[in-house]
């Protein structure tokens, strides 16, 4: 027995040593470049393939091909991805969404490429690099490791990898070459990338899809090390290669036996789910596709062009059909992504795993297999199959409330392995399972016709979902989450319906595919297949409906009657161009024909004509003191607003509640922002609060608002308790906010900006949105995208948002910042006006002049406290003071 355990404790060592290796050069690369590489697996695989091709095929010698392979290749590649992907997106100022995208293109393009060099099918006939003991991987690990600390710890560069880790600007203002620093974190990364594939390539399944996956599963060592500490990853890395190698000893037999070795062989996995779920996850910043917020309009003609070249198949034959059959059924999958990540904005990178059990419950119900449920006819059981996966879309919908960016990509595609280990692969679930098509419908054709009518069926719910209250809604949580809750959309809620509903969709799409195919193929459902369903999306446009058909057409018609690899290779090319052209291949033509046609000029006759045809411009109205009356203010463009539901609401006489703040403290990080700050904000009154920088200001106003909550203290709202309401329930009661930063919805027009925060209320009038575009002068502007406008007008839009829900309560964080002078008195006056109509303001502003003339209450903070309130004239002159002292 003591023999055994040492051998497999061996054998335990050498696959920790390869994951240790594989969570070195993910730590170095995200220190260096910020850049979780997901192509890390696809590096090790192409490395693996060019060291057999160098012995195997070219019989070069072992010791050179190796230095070749290691020495030249795989930091080229690294160098190659620095300069060609990466660097230009970092010099183009990407978000994250672009870097992710990015990655994941790398990745589809390695696994396509190498299918297209190599063939998809498996090589047993690696050679072997080192000896079958697990000192080489094991010491190759520690050296590295050793040496990585080292280099960072004592040299020049180390200093330069910190300072870049730390701030990037900042190290760059002091002359630190980041670029070189990305370069070589690139270069390390892809040659321990490459080291591991050719060490596991002898002892694991050599093909272009199986090991990238399994490379990819040890990213958990990285994430558990929180992409910094070598010690941690590679102490994690041994343990859980050791681990995983004593479980095959334990056989408890019964009903736990599948279950432990399923485990034993799955160590990885249950890390990345533990590590992507549980663990506090990595890249704080949202990585929203930028294509999803691009408005692309529809061509002319386009829905035309797209019915029938879906309807062409029905006139094919033989094996063009039967191939053919399966373009209606990704689409549906892929019409999930467009709700998830294209209209919700949200990073799903296992719809695969949907799919796959959308496909295995269909078979399993039509062979009357499923727990629990008699046999069903197929069509039947596709429907109950849609049920019954739909609330799993709360496996990747519950971390999405939380988690953002970075970590969502990898909690989604740890569920996505995680299914595909312990689901599909399983034989307890798959054994002898097969499936066929309806009654009615067995043939090619009859099937195709009966696809056509779930994937309209589809359609009209995706567009449905788009185009009316809920798409808007997503919309607006897509583009500025706070700003969303702030306007009362349930982001919450709405995050998880996005992904119930996308996962139903997924796996209707799942059981049309299986059923048209007649059979389960795990391997059609597997993570990598997920990774290229979401970059094809991705770059065709996500938030496009079209995009998605076009996508599955593509996806199935370029692997057509060929070896595989050539649509993984054409989608990845796309994805690594993604931040050159953000709005998609679609958007891209239409900039290039653009430039194509020379724009129409008018002649000296034709300017003559219009100058003597346009009218004569009106002076605008005048105010008593002769100055210009702002526009948007006239009496005969904006009528004054009235707020009818406030006149009887409870807490006042004859207005709304009172919004009070009752003894306030909180701390963060060791700070105290506010210390037992009490202050009131009655109706019909302005109440501004002013003080330096660090003063608590903005922590009041976000604990007011609801999205910060006290440590001790209450809010309360008239007589009911609101601290613990979330922001979005507050502006359901009558609050609503703006921001000290824009939060307008860029993909949304002005109109449905305004239309969100009418719809959220059940306070709304009918008109509220075209009574709030006159009030702000924005009517001519209904239509206009709000994005590239001046930031006054932005400002009204955001304002705009705010007053459609018809707030007794209004809470404005700087509204004067980035506005002129004449934009600041407009605002005031505005203000005024409002408060004179009975609501409730309050005002966080650094500009006293502004506050001075539109405050009826001043509240004066510092060090967290309320240190004096009164009437501006008296409370500003101390304000003044302290901020003269502040500077000086």
């Amino acid at each position: 027995m003591s023999s055994l355990s040492y051998e497999l404790t061996l054998a335990g060592l050498s696959v920790g040593g390869a994951a240790a290796l594989t969570g070195i050069g993910l730590i170095v690369t995200y220190r260096a470049t910020g850049v979780l590489s997901f192509a890390h697996g696809a590096i090790a695989m192409v490395c693996a393939y060019v060291l057999r091709q160098l012995t195997a095929e070219w019989h070069w010698p072992l010791p050179l091909a190796a230095a070749l392979t290691l020495l030249v290749v795989a930091p080229g590649i690294g160098l190659l991805l620095d300069r060609a992907v990466f660097r230009p997106l970092a010099v183009l100022g990407s978000d994250p969404a672009q870097t992710l995208v990015a990655s994941l293109g790398v990745f589809v393009l390695l696994v396509g490429g190498a299918a297209l060099l190599w063939g998809p099918g498996a090589r047993d006939d690696a050679p072997t690099l080192l000896p079958a003991d697990p000192w080489g991987p094991l010491g190759a690990a520690l050296l590295l490791a050793a040496a990585v600390g080292a280099v960072t710890r004592w040299t020049r560069f180390g200093g330069a990898l910190r300072a870049v880790v730390d701030n990037r600007g900042l190290a760059v203002l002091h002359g630190v070459d980041a670029d070189r620093v990305a370069a070589a974190g690139w270069a390390f990364g892809s040659f321990t990338a490459g080291l591991t594939g050719v060490l596991l390539a002898p002892f694991v399944r050599l093909d272009p899809y199986g090991m990238p996956l399994l490379v990819m599963e040890v990213v958990a060592v990285a994430v558990a090390a929180g992409m910094r500490s070598l010690p941690v990853a590679v102490t994690v890395a041994i343990g859980l290669g050791v681990a995983q190698s004593q479980l095959t000893r334990l056989h408890p037999g019964g009903a736990l036996e599948q279950l432990v070795q399923t485990a034993g062989a799955n160590l990885f996995v249950i890390a990345l789910l533990f590590a992507a779920l549980i663990l506090p996850g990595i890249g704080s910043g949202d990585a929203l596709p930028r294509t999803a917020t691009a408005r692309m309009p529809t061509p002319p003609g386009a829905w035309i062009v797209a019915a029938v070249l879906f309807l062409i198949p029905l006139g094919f034959a033989g094996t063009d059909l039967t191939t053919s059959v399966q373009v209606p059924a990704l689409a549906v999958i892929l019409l999930s992504l467009v709700i998830v990540t294209g209209r919700g904005g949200r990073i799903s990178l296992g719809q695969a795993a949907y799919a796959g059990l959308g496909a295995l419950f269909t078979a399993l119900l039509a062979a009357g297999r499923f727990p629990g449920l008699p046999e069903l006819p197929h069509l039947p059981a596709l429907a109950v199959t849609v049920l019954l996966v739909a609330p799993l879309g709360l496996l990747t919908g519950w971390p999405a409330i939380s988690r953002h960016g970075l970590a969502l990509a990898l909690a989604t595609f740890a569920v996505g392995v995680g299914v595909s280990r312990f689901v599909f692969t399983q034989p307890y679930a798959t054994s002898g399972l097969t499936v066929d098509r309806p009654a009615g419908f067995t043939g090619d054709r009859a099937y195709y016709v009966l696809e056509l009518a779930l994937l309209t069926g589809a359609l009209l719910v995706v567009i449905a979902l788009r185009r009316g209250r809920t798409g808007r809604a997503l919309a607006a949580m897509r583009d500025h989450e706070a700003g969303a809750a702030a306007a009362g959309v349930p982001v919450r809620a709405l995050k998880l319906g996005a992904f119930v509903t996308g996962a139903a969709l997924a796996a209707l799409g799942g059981g049309m595919l299986a059923m048209g195919q007649r059979a389960f193929d795990s391997e059609a459902y597997d993570p990598v297949r997920g990774l290229l369903w979401f970059a094809a999306v991705v770059v065709l446009g996500s938030d496009s409906v079209l995009g998605a058909l076009a996508a599955a057409a593509l996806l199935v018609g370029l692997d057509a009657g060929t070896r595989g690899g050539v649509a993984a290779a054409v989608i990845g090319v796309l994805a690594v161009l993604i931040g050159r052209f953000p709005g998609g291949p679609y958007e891209a033509l239409r900039a290039a024909t653009r430039r194509l046609h020379r724009p129409a000029r008018l002649t000296a006759l034709g300017t003559a004509a219009r100058t003597a045809l346009r009218p004569a411009p009106q002076a605008p109205p005048r105010e008593a003191h002769g100055r210009p009356r702002p526009q948007h203010l006239a009496p005969d463009a904006a009528p004054r607003p009235r707020h009818p539901r406030t006149a009887t609401a409870p807490g006042g006489p004859g207005g709304p509640p009172p919004l009070t703040a009752h003894h306030l403290t909180l701390t963060y990080d060791g700070f105290t922002a506010l210390r037992d700050v009490t202050l009131a904000v009655p109706r019909g009154h302005v109440t501004a609060v002013v003080g330096p920088n660090g003063a608590g200001k903005s922590t009041l106003f976000h604990c007011l608002a609801g999205t910060l909550r006290p440590d001790t203290g209450r809010v309360t709202l008239g007589a009911r308790d609101i601290t613990r309401l979330p922001a979005h329930a507050r502006t359901r009661l009558g609050m609503a906010r703006t921001f000290q930063q824009l939060a307008v919805f860029p993909s949304l027009t002005i109109a449905e900006n305004i239309q969100v925060g009418a719809e959220q209320t059940a306070r709304s009038a009918p008109l509220a949105t075209p009574l709030a575009l006159r009030l702000l002068d924005l009517t001519h502007l209904h239509a206009h995208p709000a994005t590239g406008l001046p930031t006054g007008t932005l400002r009204r839009t955001e304002l705009a948002r705010a007053l459609a829900g018809t707030p007794h309560t209004l809470l404005l964080d700087e509204p004067a910042a980035g506005l002129d002078a004449s934009e600041a008195a407009a605002l005031a006056t505005l203000l005024r006006a409002l408060a004179a109509d009975g609501m409730a303001l309050l005002v966080v502003e650094h500009d006293l002049d502004l506050v001075a003339d539109l405050a009826d209450t001043v509240h004066l903070m510092a060090a967290g406290r309320v240190i004096a309130s009164g009437p501006p004239h008296q409370v500003l002159a101390e304000a003044r003071a302290a901020e003269g002292e502040h500077t000086g």
